[in-house]
């Protein structure tokens, strides 16, 4: 019988789900983590496995001979080797389009606090700053309409297309940085929806952001190495950039010394924007699907070049 395993699967089941529907198709084992020292015993032996964030390189393969079948529990998958993969004869699925609404609205989740300071005025009523306000209504900082607003879109797939489609809902100008450059980059909020590659790691850089629009606000919600935080974090201090809200870092989870945590005008969520239960449920389904198709010869949701 095919022998596979999950090799991190406690971030997508949780307590709330369960490995079962890929478990019925093959002997299976779920780990909850692996980390690096343990990879090399726990794939050995193994015809597939699935992973999310382990690093799978060249070498890790081929001390695997049995190994037929990567899948990755995400739509990026920029943690294996695939062209090592297609070398050796391996498949090499992916999980596309599962989280597409969460994505988006998780984007406008970020936006409208900036917007909206929801977050800071519910915490000054909890700390009884409107309780002895003397008029109907407290403010001290000021909140902002999205209608008239333009946003830039960097990565204009489906996840893309979607936040347009939201963001014209509220009534703002959306500009395409693949169709026009200049206008997405002096849009008032830029947001990132494009994949890793070795050619744009940190493209979001010092030189990119002295283009942005003076104030602007820049979103992330895709891979956080797109972005230099160094740079980021300068641009925040000086004022170039008003705020920022990521939901990835460079490092996940971040280091202690991150330039860009301890500054009051940047929003970081804990890389939660793809997980819903309805998102996370539709993972191991389509996982799920991935490895049936492979075992009766498809090749649904292949990454690699083999057929």
């Amino acid at each position: 019988m095919f022998k596979a395993a999950i090799l991190d699967g406690i971030s997508i089941v949780q307590s709330d789900l369960s490995w079962e529907p890929v478990g019925r198709l093959c002997d299976f084992t779920v780990y909850d983590r692996t980390s690096p020292h343990e990879l090399e015993e726990r794939i050995k032996d193994l015809d597939g496995f699935f992973t999310s964030k382990c690093k799978i390189t060249e070498e890790l393969m081929k001390k695997s001979p049995k190994l037929k079948f990567i899948g990755v529990t995400a739509t990026g998958f920029d943690n294996v080797d695939v062209k090592a993969a297609e070398s050796l004869g391996i498949a090499v699925c992916h999980v596309p389009a599962y989280s597409t609404d969460a994505v988006a609205q998780h984007v406008f989740a970020l936006i409208l606090e900036i917007e909206n300071r929801t977050g800071y005025y519910g915490a000054q009523v909890a700390s009884g700053r409107w309780q002895n306000c003397r008029d109907f209504t407290f403010f001290d900082l000021p909140t902002h309409t999205l209608s008239g607003m333009s946003l830039g879109i960097v990565g204009y797939g489906s996840i893309g297309k979607q936040v347009a489609k939201i963001a014209e809902a509220f009534g703002m100008t959306v500009n395409v940085y693949s169709r026009n450059r200049d206008a997405a980059l002096k849009s008032d909020i830029l947001t990132l929806h494009c994949p890793l590659t070795a050619e744009n790691e940190g493209f979001v850089n010092a030189d990119f952001i002295s283009d942005m629009k003076d104030g602007a606000v820049l979103i992330n919600t895709a891979r956080g190495k797109l972005v230099n935080e160094e740079d980021l974090a300068a641009a925040l201090k000086s004022g170039k950039l008003s705020f920022a809200a990521l939901d990835v870092l460079s490092v996940e989870p971040p280091e202690r010394d991150n330039p860009l945590i301890s500054l009051d005008n940047c929003i970081i969520t804990p890389h939660i924007a793809w997980m819903p239960r309805e998102c996370r449920e539709r993972v191991v389904g389509i996982c799920a699907a991935n490895l049936k198709s492979f075992l009766d010869g498809g090749s649904l949701n292949r990454v690699d070049k083999i057929r």
